[in-house]
């Protein structure tokens, strides 16, 4: 319940540079959400236990408390702790979808006065560009990231915006941030991911002009001018000038530099996915325990 998540950990450590970042960062951020949600249900699991335990709540639905005491007689904190431990990531799981939230709708303000035009030019001195999500989706930059770039860099900063919209990034970042929120461990999946989605958007975008060292320079300057300096949003958007990880905007540019490597095989996004998909399936069995626990008591 709990270690399976440290494990896809492991693997994520091992596997993400192995693959392309576009089903690299759908991998990681899926198979996260999938040992999340396992770990979550055993949680819930294990306090539907605890409370079954307490004679009042037993007598309500007519369990024998002592039956559903014996089943973990000689953990009885367990059951106590999976309680403790879900109120948690049911605050940090409130706390992430209202960061999201705000961050779109704050997002969405600045879209409300757009007049079919996919890219916003917002007056001001924030050194900023990113992409909202929606029907149809928009990409804002401020007039002071688009005075620090060449007619060429635009371009890149308009192609890598795009690819995320057209990927739907933003919901695979959704999922990995839940994941995070549910298990601690999953936390540095969800800054991969978040790296993984930005390089996916680098790959998308360089292809699309033909030429990597035009957006390479692009993300360079726009890092260098925005460095220090707050962002024109809060919440879930990535700029175009900054990044969760630190080291990640060199990283992106080498990358870009050194050109992409065609050598990379999808094979081994199978392992942390099978993973997780194995970890829904204990999971459902020790729901069918529960289940048949709770008849016993009953009988």
């Amino acid at each position: 319940m709990l270690t399976v998540p440290v494990v896809v950990v492991a693997l994520t450590a091992l596997l993400a540079d192995r693959l392309p970042p576009s089903p690299a960062a759908a991998a990681l951020a899926w198979s996260a959400a999938g040992a999340a949600l396992a770990s979550l249900l055993n949680l819930v699991a294990f306090t539907v236990k605890a409370a079954a335990e307490i004679p009042f709540v037993a007598g309500r639905f007519g369990w024998s408390y002592q039956v559903v005491i014996a089943d973990t007689g000689h953990v009885r904190w367990v059951p106590w702790l999976c309680a403790i431990l879900l109120v948690s990531a049911a605050v940090a799981v409130r706390t992430v979808v209202k960061r999201h939230r705000g961050g779109r709708s704050q997002a969405l303000r600045l879209t409300a006065s757009a007049t079919g035009d996919q890219v916003i030019l917002v007056p001001s001195e924030k050194i900023d560009a990113f992409a909202v999500p929606g029907r149809p989706g928009h990409v804002v930059v401020t007039t002071a990231m688009r005075q620090i770039l060449t007619d060429e860099q635009y371009e890149a900063l308009l192609a890598h915006e795009r690819a995320h919209l057209e990927q739907d990034h933003f919901r695979l970042m959704l999922l990995s941030d839940l994941a995070g929120a549910v298990h601690p461990a999953l936390l540095w999946v969800s800054r991969r991911v978040g790296y993984l989605v930005e390089r996916a958007a680098d790959e998308h975008a360089a292809a699309a002009l033909g030429d990597r060292r035009v957006l390479a320079r692009a993300i360079g300057t726009a890092a260098l001018a925005a460095d220090g300096r707050p962002s024109l949003t809060a919440g879930p958007f990535v700029s175009f000038a900054k990044t969760r990880r630190p080291g990640a905007i060199p990283r992106r540019v080498a990358a870009l530099l050194r050109g992409q490597d065609h050598r990379r095989r999808l094979w081994p996004a199978a392992i942390p996915a099978a993973l997780a998909v194995s970890s829904l399936v204990w999971t459902g069995e020790a729901l069918y325990d529960l289940v048949e626990l709770l008849v016993t008591a009953h009988g």
